[in-house]
């Protein structure tokens, strides 16, 4: 199947992986049969490879139904869009909907998902960010004109193509996985100072602990005759950890620091199992 060019993230992710794409893209296998991604976030990768069989995942179950929405009921999720104000009042009452469990409860799954691409596409530095609550905690963003994306490509391709999404575990989705496939992880990042740890990707974190975790599971892939790429931080701590494997160290430029000046290219780490 022919790449679509205009099948891109819809959601800014913390960690997003579009500005490493080219750094990525050449250390792919050559074939990708079957397609697995257990930390999908904005999912640049799966959107660039645009694999036709793939299993992806991630622990934000309201990420997860926002693919969903766009693969089953696209009509009605860009008509809940339109209804959103750009304004910093409207912004904060939907954003603090989830402080209140039985009325978001209450919300249908497109004006959820709806929810929150409008305050991904309207908060400071678009960036999603939930406190340990798991509630959605970035500011208001004061940008002029939201850029709500046009839909449509990623929708087509969701239909077009044979991919099933879960909320669970690492764990558990990488056991989904057969011998020839290809995994592409991108977990949250080990932190490169003590004062560096960004766990806002849902609630729970994301410790050394789990790090070693995910690692005993690269063995357990790599046993079953399946290739795996891994993107982190080029800590000591990793590069030690994943010694007996390949690693190839890239530079990245993050825009998760407030202060702008701080956001500089910073050493990142590709990891793979495969020549």
């Amino acid at each position: 199947m022919a790449k679509n060019k205009l099948v891109a993230p819809v959601v800014k992710w913390v960690g997003g992986k579009r500005q490493l794409l080219d750094e990525i893209t050449p250390l792919l296998p050559k074939r990708i049969a079957s397609y697995c991604e257990p930390f999908l976030g904005g999912g640049a990768v799966l959107f660039s490879i645009q694999p036709s069989k793939a299993i992806v995942n991630d622990l934000n179950g309201d990420l997860v139904a926002v693919y969903e929405t766009i693969r089953d009921d696209l009509e009605s999720l860009l008509e809940d869009l339109k209804k959103h104000e750009n304004t910093s009042e409207y912004f904060y009452a939907l954003r603090d909907m989830d402080r209140d469990k039985e009325a978001y409860q209450a919300m249908t799954k497109v004006e959820r998902a709806s929810r929150l691409i409008y305050l991904n596409k309207t908060c400071f530095n678009g960036l999603f960010r939930v406190n340990s609550s798991g509630e959605f905690n970035s500011p208001f963003g004061h940008y002029k004109n939201p850029n709500i994306v046009v839909l449509r490509a990623v929708s087509k391709y969701f239909t077009s193509s044979n991919i099933t999404f879960y909320s669970e575990d690492f764990a558990e989705t990488l056991k989904r996985v057969n011998k020839g496939g290809f995994v592409y992880l991108d977990p949250p990042y080990d932190p490169v100072s003590d004062t560096a740890s960004f766990t806002g990707y849902n609630k729970g974190g994301f410790d050394r602990n789990e790090q070693i975790r995910l690692k005993q599971c690269c063995d357990e892939l790599t046993k079953r005759g399946v290739k795996f790429m891994l993107s982190n931080s080029a800590t000591d701590f990793i590069k030690d950890l994943y010694k007996d494997y390949d690693i190839t160290i890239v530079k990245a430029k993050r825009a998760i620091n407030a202060d702008a000046s701080k956001r500089g290219a910073i050493e990142e780490v590709l990891i793979r199992n495969y020549g």
